[in-house]
């Protein structure tokens, strides 16, 4: 899984919201910060916990362009690439000699959710509703339910739709903002205590980044798959 985040869900979830105003000038915010950049590069991490105890992690570097671009190069423990051209959507194991393929508006990956990086959607349409997060008076529901960093801002969103099939659900999403609006955390949670985690790090602005990063051709011998989604595809 990874990509992207168009959220596709229809979670129940609480209507009343803590402190809205506060949650929309938070994500405003951030919003703001990135629908100025044209480009980004930042390094990642990635923890995924499958609900029962296991647990795997992997990171790399990810790269977002404008309009709707994305380059995600897992690089430890296995090198695996993850690219959004603008209208496909390739996840390619090098060790598998398979690329797979799935049309942007077909693939429910998880990263969907970070769309807002570069410019192709914002928090209303993704969130039916926000809240902060206050730990400090209890409102926790799970171990990530925290800033990871003094003077953070953690924000829980409602998706607004959700996928029909069970396993591509998202129940809700945990974005951290760190005091320059940066985003330094994403947790996606799914039925069945399914989470996965993604930390930032390393942000760099509209920085040169060659156009070849956003294009996947296909190495002499790799097989072409084409899907409907590319849901599960890491996990």
């Amino acid at each position: 899984m990874i990509c992207i985040l168009l959220f596709v869900f229809l979670v129940p979830f609480p209507s009343a919201e803590k402190n809205p105003k506060d949650a929309r000038q938070v994500a405003r915010a951030m919003e703001a910060h990135y629908h100025r950049a044209t480009t980004l590069k930042a390094h990642f991490f990635e923890k995924y916990s499958d609900g029962s105890g296991g647990v795997s992690a992997e990171s790399g570097t990810v790269y977002f362009s404008k309009p709707g671009r994305m380059r995600w190069e897992y690089e430890s423990p296995e090198e695996k690439l993850f690219i959004v051209d603008g209208a496909n959507v390739w996840f390619y194991i090098p060790a598998d000699r398979t690329a797979s393929r799935a049309k942007i508006g077909a693939s429910s990956d998880w990263r969907t959710p970070l769309a807002f990086l570069t410019g192709k959607s914002d928090f209303d349409r993704l969130c039916r509703s926000m809240q902060i997060v206050d730990t400090a008076n209890g409102d926790k529901a799970g171990s990530h339910d925290q800033a990871t960093n003094p003077g953070d801002t953690l924000l829980r969103c409602a998706p607004r739709v959700s996928s029909d099939a069970p396993d591509q659900q998202i129940s809700e999403v945990l974005l951290e903002a760190d005091s320059e609006d940066r985003l330094v955390q994403v947790v996606v949670r799914q039925p069945g205590k399914l989470e996965t985690e993604f930390r930032f790090g390393g942000w760099e602005e509209n920085i040169p980044i060659p156009e070849a990063k956003f294009h996947f051709v296909p190495p002499p011998g790799v097989a072409i798959v084409d899907e409907s989604t590319l849901a599960g595809a890491l996990h």
